[in-house]
């Protein structure tokens, strides 16, 4: 696979798509987007490409839990921290979430062991605090376990990670765009849970000649030359880049 993105840009159709995604870009409060439809229909791609549009974040440095150096989460456990930290630039993350992910492994540990003989909060952060101020991409999400959709979507909604372990607790920010797909051929999610999703879009591969083979030629193109391609690219991509950045200083 190649290091170098496929263009946001350069996906053919999938308008509605597109649209939902670039809302929740401009605001994560919207609750995500589950996208439906088959597979080859792009899906995957368009939420790696979104996560290359995302405005750079400021973080503490060395704060695992991405803390806003002009904001941080009093609550952070790596915190507090003071106002004059040292603080780096960096791009947003695309955190993904595997279908076999453990409960553990998605909102973090506790070292309970630790905790009970010297009555320190020894937590190791999960994918939510992995995935805080960026993306968490969960792709075949109805084939995750309900109990982590669940905790997912609870995140999601207070934009807080709340662990609890044996009257042990911890809790950190965790606000993040979420995107999860699916397809139904291999499973439906619970009526409870296709709601908790701000705005679901049903995709569908095109049965326009001319669209997909423009589909073609445009893959081929990228798999032929990535960088050149992302070079053809670069300028709508960094127009959108700056839409979405316009929009949410609004």
């Amino acid at each position: 696979m190649s290091a170098v993105g496929y263009p946001f840009s350069a996906i053919v159709g999938l308008a509605d798509l597109r649209l939902a995604l670039l809302l929740n870009a401009v605001s994560p409060a919207i609750g995500g987007v589950l996208v439906r439809g088959e597979k080859g229909t792009a899906k995957s791609t368009m939420v790696r490409a979104l996560a290359a549009l995302l405005p750079e974040v400021d973080v503490v440095a060395g704060c695992r839990f991405a803390c806003d150096p002009a904001q941080p989460d009093p609550a952070c456990p790596d915190g507090p921290h003071e106002a004059s930290a040292p603080y780096e630039t960096r791009r947003a993350r695309l955190v993904e979430l595997p279908v076999g992910a453990t409960e553990d492994r998605l909102v973090g540990s506790l070292d309970l062991e630790r905790a009970l003989t010297e009555g320190v909060k020894a937590y190791e952060p999960g994918l939510l605090a992995a995935a805080h101020r960026g993306v968490l991409y969960v792709d075949e999400v109805n084939l995750l376990h309900d109990h982590l959709v669940d905790l997912l979507l609870d995140a999601a909604a207070m934009g807080t990670c709340h662990v609890e372990r044996e009257g042990v607790s911890v809790r950190h920010a965790a606000r993040f765009l979420l995107v999860g797909t699916m397809n139904p051929e291999e499973g439906e999610l619970r009526p409870q849970l296709l709601d908790r999703f701000g705005l679901t879009v049903e995709v569908r591969a095109s049965r326009d000649p001319g669209e997909r083979a423009e589909v073609v030629r445009r893959r081929l193109a990228y798999e032929a030359d990535p960088a050149g391609f992302a070079a053809r690219w670069r300028e709508a991509d960094e127009e959108l880049a700056r839409r979405i950045a316009d929009a949410r200083a609004l």
